[in-house]
């Protein structure tokens, strides 16, 4: 039996993140495992929990080599927690760590745990780096030899193009273009422009920059490996600089997305704590916020919609669920992909056109109050390790609505292979 027909509220205690560094930097000698470790030890001394059994814990990576087979539990077993605590790996591109927050959430409203975490993490720098298929089955069929004849056999196929190396891909398989490339479609579909793009970047930034010089990431970033804040905000960018930066996926003159209005390749971890109520009191730690509401979605990206606008579809089911508005919230936490996917998905909820005849609706969803959007910055500026924004988000919306001390807040994460990942926190 799953439960006894009653839920729990999903209480947020808290999260903690290491910093996001630009890929081929500051993380570059770290790998997957090092950096969860890392940021599961934080947490786990931040919250007291050296020792404790926690009911599940729910991790993943997008970029992964084959030893990270067991990265969650590996994970786990280094950071403190009780080794009796289980975990298991998942992925759902880029979001999925905030999966991860909704599958735990999901098992303490069930009542089959009492606490858990939701976490993920990536690193572009430490990218496995595999070789020709032509190659490997050389290998695998010389290993498969029973004389030694067979064994040697093989290679004798050997050639020099099998040791050119094959670094992961970044094209959707389907399509074959890039996210990037992708989102550029999506971009003169909702007839975007490159300086209202560069203009969500710019806030970005600036966003970013003074939510660190105000102290808001105080508690919820560690120092690592010599960083002590994200190292891809720019303080002294401008509108001025970011137009001069050509075009990075269309280049026949009618591009407009460009590295400064895009995500940066970045290595990272973040980390979410989650619990039932009666947990948290036991231990006397105050409830940030509850996560209440999720919906996925997925779009046909082939043929029919943009890889990133599955979020739009999402969004509009679980407003529905829940019995809201829009408007209805106090902080809009997007991430930002590119600008134009963020742009894209604001556009589409205007637009009495795609609301009708995409998501079935009489009236538009209506406009997000810009001033309420990533308020202490987006993806563009503090980056984008894969697996991790989703956590990243979470902790930082929690920590937003614990500060005001009431309201909700709305996150929104497009993932490549045309998915959406959504919820809904409430201040506790």
């Amino acid at each position: 039996m799953l439960n006894d027909g009653v839920s729990r509220r999903a209480a947020i205690i808290g999260g903690v993140r290491i910093p996001f560094a630009r890929a081929h930097g500051a993380y570059a000698r770290c790998s997957n495992q090092d950096m969860m470790t890392a940021t599961l030890r934080a947490l786990v001394e931040r919250y007291g929990l050296g020792g404790q059994r926690l009911g599940d814990v729910s991790l993943g990576a997008v970029i992964k080599h084959s030893r990270d087979y067991n990265l969650a539990r590996e994970s786990v077993l280094g950071s403190g927690l009780a080794p009796e605590t289980p975990a298991f790996d998942l992925q759902r591109a880029c979001g999925t760590s905030l999966s991860g927050c909704v599958q735990i959430a999901n098992k303490i409203a069930l009542g089959q745990i009492e606490a858990g975490i939701g976490a993920g993490v990536d690193t572009v720098s430490d990218a496995p780096i595999v070789y020709p298929d032509e190659y490997r089955r050389i290998l695998l069929e010389s290993f498969r030899g029973r004389s030694l004849g067979e064994r040697l056999k093989p290679w004798l196929r050997l050639r020099p193009r099998h040791f050119k190396p094959q670094l992961p891909g970044v094209a959707e398989p389907r399509t074959g273009l890039s996210m990037g490339e992708s989102t550029e479609l999506t971009a003169k579909e909702w007839n975007l422009g490159r300086e209202e793009q560069d203009e969500l970047a710019l806030a970005s930034h600036q966003r970013a920059h003074a939510a660190y010089e105000q102290g808001f990431y105080q508690d919820l970033v560690v120092p690592f490996e010599g960083l002590e804040k994200d190292n891809n905000v720019r303080p002294d960018t401008s509108l001025e600089k970011l137009g001069k930066l050509k075009p990075a996926f269309d280049r026949s003159g009618s591009g407009t997305m460009t590295a400064g209005n895009s995500t940066p390749l970045t290595d990272g971890s973040a980390s979410v704590l989650l619990c039932s109520e009666d947990w948290a009191r036991e231990r006397s730690l105050p409830v940030q916020a509850w996560l209440t509401h999720s919906r996925v979605a997925a779009v046909d990206f082939v043929d029919e919609e943009g890889l990133l606008m599955a979020p739009a579809y999402a969004v509009s089911e679980m407003l529905d669920a829940a019995g809201l508005a829009l408007q209805d919230f106090d902080f809009y936490e997007i991430h930002e992909a590119f600008a134009a996917q963020t742009l894209s998905t604001l556009k589409a909820w205007e637009s009495a056109e795609f609301c009708r005849e995409r998501l079935g609706r009489d009236e538009p969803l209506g406009a997000v109050d810009r001033s309420k959007l990533n308020v202490v910055g987006g993806s563009i500026a503090i980056g984008h390790p894969f697996a991790a924004t989703g956590a990243r988000i979470v902790a930082t919306l929690a920590e937003l609505l614990a500060r005001k001390g009431s309201g909700r807040g709305l996150v929104s994460v497009c993932t490549a292979g045309g998915m959406g990942v959504t919820a809904i926190l409430e201040a506790a």
